[in-house]
């Protein structure tokens, strides 16, 4: 007969798990060139808009010169777009 109960202890370790960094990279009235990426995101929690595309892993990038503007598309869900600047 087992003294001690099965498994389960060893399915909690290995906890320290580096950081994916995520989040606003650039962030809204500033300058990012074409190609630059605004966000890092898992999941579509920011929507792309004009002048940005969001990438496979739902980055979302800027496809021109401008400035970065971040604007409420719903009640949890907030815009991103890019004004061209000459």
């Amino acid at each position: 007969m087992a003294h001690k109960k099965a498994g389960g202890s060893k399915a909690r370790q290995g906890g320290n798990v580096a950081g994916k960094r995520l989040g606003v990279k650039v962030f809204g009235g500033s300058l990012v060139k074409a190609g630059g990426i605004i966000i890092r995101q898992r999941g579509r929690t920011f929507a792309s808009g004009k002048n940005t595309d969001m990438a496979k892993d739902f980055s979302i990038f800027s496809k021109v010169n401008g400035i970065v503007k971040f604007s409420w598309l719903t009640k949890k869900k907030k815009k991103i777009e890019v004004v061209k600047s000459e």
